[in-house]
């Protein structure tokens, strides 16, 4: 089984993220959960939600304490709270920043080694200003999760993308989103996060 854990802020969509992948794992063939973790949401508050990605019946309903892939909508959480809580040298890390990783405030001022060969990074947000012309991060990161995991594939997600999105502004929308995700798929091999480690 594979495990999803978003962090983001009240407003960017983390829930969304999440259901569009386990929209797309459906699609897929696969079986697929997606929930929030509820708390005091407001806009501009630290959010987290889950996607689970399995070939077979998923019976657990917990918290993601331990992710496979960890999505960092918002690079202002990094050094703020513990996301990186539960990760492993196995886990991967797509996180949306315009910095190098070196500049990102990492708890105690450092990426935790065995992040070595495992964090990417890209600009999503420049993205998706490009292409909305407003901050639409969530659904543009996703190109970007297709490739570097291959849990989900680029048909189905523009799929899950048409399905969710059908009734909230019709083809515009979609063709914006759609036009998102593969911008970031296409680009992802240039954007793998230099390793940084303070002395």
């Amino acid at each position: 089984m594979h495990q999803i854990r978003i962090h983001g802020r009240g407003g960017q969509g983390v829930v969304t993220t999440a259901e569009l992948i386990a929209i797309a794992a459906f699609f897929d063939g696969k079986i697929a959960q997606a929930f929030p973790a509820f708390g005091v949401e407001r806009t501009g508050a630290p959010i987290e939600s889950f996607a689970r990605i399995n070939d077979k019946p998923i019976r657990t309903r917990e918290h993601i304490y331990k992710p496979d892939i960890l999505i960092v909508l918002d690079p202002t959480l990094i050094g703020s709270s513990d996301i990186t809580k539960g990760c492993d040298e196995k886990t991967k890390i797509i996180i949306n920043t315009s910095k190098n990783i070196k500049e990102l405030s990492f708890p105690k001022g450092k990426l935790i080694p065995w992040h070595k060969n495992n964090i990417y990074s890209l600009d999503a947000t420049k993205i998706a200003l490009d292409i909305f012309g407003k901050n639409i991060i969530n659904t543009t990161i996703l190109g970007a999760f297709v490739k570097i995991t291959g849990l989900i594939s680029l048909a189905s997600l523009k799929k899950a993308i048409r399905e969710k999105f059908s009734a909230q502004g019709g083809e515009e929308v979609i063709s914006k989103n759609i036009k998102a995700i593969e911008k970031t798929y296409e680009n992802q091999s240039s954007h793998k996060a230099k390793y940084y480690s303070p002395k």
